[in-house]
C-alpha cells in the first residue's frame, strides 16, 4: 500500500476482499426500547487467541516530517503507549536510501526510523518495499533477473542498522545513529509482489536470492514473506509456486486486507467484506501446510484499514479515476465497530498479528493526525484492543451462543489468571444506504452464569460518545449472572470480570 499527500506518487492498489455487498443499562435504537439481544458464555474453551496489535509508518518525501512537525514528548509517548509489536517501516520513493549505484542518503528514511527504534518493543519490522529506482526499467521490471543487485542492496541495509555500517563505492561511510543500542531484527521482503510486476515464480526467486544474502551479514534476522495485496482467491493463485519453491527461511507469511477501494461503498457493503477475510486466511494456512518446512509459519496481517484509496495527484482517486474523497470511516465511530470486528474474526481464524495502516496520517488512514499529532478515535480502538487482549496473556476462546451473529461480533476469552473479557462490537447499520452512518443502538444481555462468581468487574465502551482527546474511561461494575451492555450505535464494549 502506498499513500501520498502529494501529486507525485503512483502506487499499486490494494483491492478489497469480500462479497462487496455507553455503559451498562438499557435503552433503545431509533426511538424504541427493543428487547436485548442475548449472549450466553460457556465455560468450555475452543482454542487459543493471540493477536498482537501494531502500526506502521511509510518514510517518504510526503511522510517523513511527522516527528519534526510534532516534536512534543507526547508524540513518542502516545506511540509507545500503543505497545505495538514490531512497528512496520516501509520506505518508498525518496525514503529508499540508495539513490544511485554509488550513493546513499538515509536522511528521509531515518527521520522516521530512528525515533521508532526507540519506542515500544524497540524492534520494528523493516519492510523492504521496493528496490532502488535505478534497478528497474521504464516499466518497473527488474533489470537484473537474478536479483543479485537487489540482494546486495539489502545486505547494506543490514550492515547499516545491525553490524556497524558500510562504506559505499563513493568512499562514504554510513552507519545508523542508533547502532549498537537498537538494531532491526525483523525484515519484510518486498511489498505486494502481486501488484508490483512480480509473478509468484519471480518473487520466489527474489526471496531465495535475498534472504541468504542478508543471513550472511546477520544470521539472527527474521523474515516476513509475501506481504500480499490480498483479495478473495489470491492465496490459491499466488502461493503454490512460492510454497513449493521457497528454499530460504520464512518466519512469517504476511498479507494485507482492506475492505474497499471506493469511498462510495455503503456501510453495509464494508461490513460484509469482513467475514470474507477468514476463508482467505484459511487458504493461506492450507497452502503453507503443503510444505513441511512451513507448517508452523504464522500468518500476520501487516496492513489493514477500511479503505485503500488515496489521492494520486490533482485530487483524483488512485482506485477509480474520479475525484478523491477522504473516507472518514477510518477514524469515526464506524471504525470502533469495524476494527474490533476484523480483530475478532481474524484472531479466531488464527492470525497472530494485525497492523494498522498507518499511524500518522489523515482521517482515512491515521491513528493520529499527521499535521498536529492529535489522537483520533482509531487510536483508542487499537489501544484498547491491545490493552484488553495482550498477546502474551495466554488467552483462550470461550464458547458462546448469540441471538445475533449478523450485526454483533462477540469475542469472549479467559486469561491465564482466571479473568474473563467479553468484547461485543455493534455493526448494526441504521439504513441500507448509510455511508459513515450512525449505526443502531443495541442492548446485549450477557449471561456469564456458567463461569462461576467474580469479585469485580469493569466496562469500557468506545462509540460516538467517547472523548477523542482523552479516550474512554472504564466504569466499575458489579458482577452478576446476567449483565446488560448498551452500545449507542456503532461501537465496541469490553466487559472485564475478575475472580
Amino acid at each position: 500500500m502506498k499513500f501520498s499527500r502529494t501529486a507525485a506518487v503512483v502506487a499499486p492498489i490494494v483491492l478489497a476482499l469480500g462479497c462487496g455487498g455507553g455503559g451498562m443499562g438499557s435503552g433503545g435504537g431509533g426511538g424504541t426500547n427493543p428487547a436485548p439481544e442475548s449472549v450466553v458464555i460457556s465455560k468450555n474453551t475452543s482454542g487459543p487467541f493471540s493477536v498482537a496489535m501494531s502500526t506502521a509508518f511509510q518514510p517518504a518525501e510526503w511522510d517523513y516530517q511527522f516527528f519534526q512537525i510534532n516534536p512534543s514528548a507526547s508524540t513518542l509517548t502516545n506511540l509507545g503507549n500503543l505497545h505495538s509489536q514490531h512497528i512496520r517501516l516501509q520506505g518508498v520513493s525518496q525514503g529508499v536510501p540508495q539513490t544511485t549505484a554509488s550513493t546513499w542518503d538515509f536522511s528521509i528514511l531515518d527521520a522516521i526510523t530512528q525515533p521508532v527504534l526507540g519506542v515500544a518493543d524497540h524492534s520494528p519490522e523493516f519492510q523492504i518495499a521496493v528496490a532502488p529506482a535505478f534497478m528497474y526499467d521504464a516499466n518497473h521490471n527488474f533489470l537484473d533477473p537474478t536479483y543479485s543487485a537487489f540482494a546486495a542492496y539489502t545486505q547494506n541495509l543490514v550492515r547499516y542498522y545491525n553490524t556497524g555500517g558500510f562504506t559505499s563505492s563513493d568512499a562514504t561511510f554510513h552507519v545508523s545513529p542508533a547502532y549498537p543500542n537498537d538494531v532491526i531484527a525483523w525484515w519484510g521482503i518486498y511489498n505486494e509482489p502481486n501488484f508490483n510486476n512480480l509473478t509468484s515464480t519471480q518473487y520466489t526467486e527474489l526471496y531465495n536470492a535475498t534472504v541468504p544474502a542478508m543471513q550472511a551479514v546477520d544470521p539472527s534476522l527474521k523474515y516476513a514473506a509475501a506481504e500480499l495485496g490480498d483479495y478473495s482467491g489470491l492465496a490459491n493463485q499466488f502461493l503454490p509456486a512460492f510454497v513449493s519453491g521457497v528454499t530460504a527461511h520464512v518466519d512469517v507469511l504476511a498479507t494485507h486486507f482492506y475492505s474497499t477501494c471506493n469511498q462510495k461503498d455503503s456501510d453495509t457493503t464494508i461490513f460484509e467484506t469482513v467475514p470474507g477475510f477468514v476463508p482467505e486466511v484459511g487458504d493461506i494456512s492450507t497452502q503453507l501446510k503443503t510444505n513441511p518446512a512451513l507448517t508452523a509459519v504464522p500468518v500476520w496481517v501487516t496492513e489493514n484499514n477500511v479503505n485503500a484509496d488515496y489521492d494520486k495527484g490533482g485530487g483524483i482517486s488512485a482506485c477509480n479515476g474520479t475525484p478523491f474523497v477522504t473516507d472518514q470511516r477510518g477514524s469515526s465511530p464506524f471504525f470502533a465497530a469495524w476494527r474490533p470486528y476484523v480483530f475478532s474474526q481474524l484472531g479466531k481464524a488464527g492470525v497472530q498479528a494485525l497492523y494498522h495502516w498507518d499511524y500518522g496520517a489523515d482521517q482515512q488512514f491515521g491513528e493520529v493526525d499527521y499535521n498536529t499529532g492529535a489522537l483520533q478515535l482509531s487510536y483508542w480502538v487499537d489501544y484498547w484492543l491491545e490493552q484488553t487482549f495482550p498477546s502474551t496473556a495466554g488467552e483462550r476462546l470461550l464458547a458462546y451462543t448469540s441471538s445475533d451473529d449478523t450485526e454483533l461480533e462477540t469475542l469472549p476469552v479467559v486469561n491465564s489468571d482466571g479473568s474473563v473479557v467479553i468484547m461485543v462490537a455493534n455493526h448494526a447499520v441504521n439504513a441500507a444506504g448509510d455511508n459513515n452512518g450512525p449505526g443502531v443502538q443495541r442492548n446485549v444481555q450477557v449471561d456469564v452464569s456458567a463461569l462461576g462468581t467474580f469479585s469485580s468487574g469493569s466496562l469500557l465502551v468506545i462509540d460516538k460518545n467517547t472523548s477523542v482527546a482523552n479516550g474512554p474511561t472504564a466504569t466499575p461494575t458489579t458482577p452478576a449472572a446476567q449483565m446488560t451492555i448498551t452500545l449507542d450505535g456503532y461501537g465496541v464494549a469490553f466487559l472485564t470480570l475478575r475472580p
